[in-house]
């Protein structure tokens, strides 16, 4: 996968590093653990400017999480009821829970975002809690602005550091992806069967 994003940064310099990092948080197959240490490197070489690589990677990501969030926020979290009351067991949520979450995001939702910029795999997926519950714009972008700048110069920090490595930083990075996926997976099965055992104990109540 390094190949193509080498030749596509060298031959386009600064758009193809936006144009990366955009495709990145739009599919997030494509990493940019990959994308902005090979921009880091072209730096260190003299053929990108550092500044200006992580602004264009930047914004680049920008575009795509802001592309999120306003097709999670036209789609609305509250069109989703009908799917959420039915398969709420296998969603882990409940109609209540949703109605607390709106809450919680109107005073902690701009920390939320900036902390989950910073975390591998779940950086792309901000953006669609943040529009599903209507998160005021102006906070999730500026939020969003400061930890995508603040993961992008990491990345391309550790390129310019390491120049000629980028397989370094993708075993730096790839044990801390790992981790999150691991933890979001447990945090999943938790939710499921707490949440199974809260509907049964209310199912109980309920005949009673």
């Amino acid at each position: 996968m390094s190949d193509w994003v080498i030749r596509l940064i060298e031959q386009s310099g600064y758009l193809g590093v936006a144009f990366l990092m955009f495709l990145e948080t739009i599919f997030p197959p494509i990493p940019s653990e990959v994308i902005m240490p090979i921009a880091g490197m072209a730096a260190a070489k003299g053929k990108l400017g550092f500044v200006p690589v992580v602004a264009s990677g930047t914004a680049g990501a920008m575009l795509g999480n802001t592309v999120w969030y306003l097709a999670a926020r036209a789609l609305g979290v509250h069109r989703l009821k009908p799917l959420i009351m039915h398969y709420g067991r296998w969603l882990t949520i409940s109609w209540p829970e949703v109605e607390r979450a709106e809450r919680w995001f109107a005073r902690h939702g701009t920390f939320f975002v900036f902390f989950g910029r910073l975390l591998p795999t779940v950086r792309s997926l901000v953006s669609v809690p943040a529009g599903l519950l209507r998160m005021r714009f102006k906070s999730f972008f500026i939020a969003s602005l400061v930890g995508t700048a603040g993961w992008t110069a990491i990345l391309a920090g550790a390129g310019y550091r390491l120049q000629n490595d980028v397989t370094a930083v993708e075993q730096m990075v790839g044990p801390a992806s790992n981790a999150v996926l691991v933890v979001l997976a447990a945090g999943y099965v938790w939710r499921l069967w707490t949440h199974r055992h809260q509907v049964d104990r209310k199912e109980e109540s309920d005949v009673d």
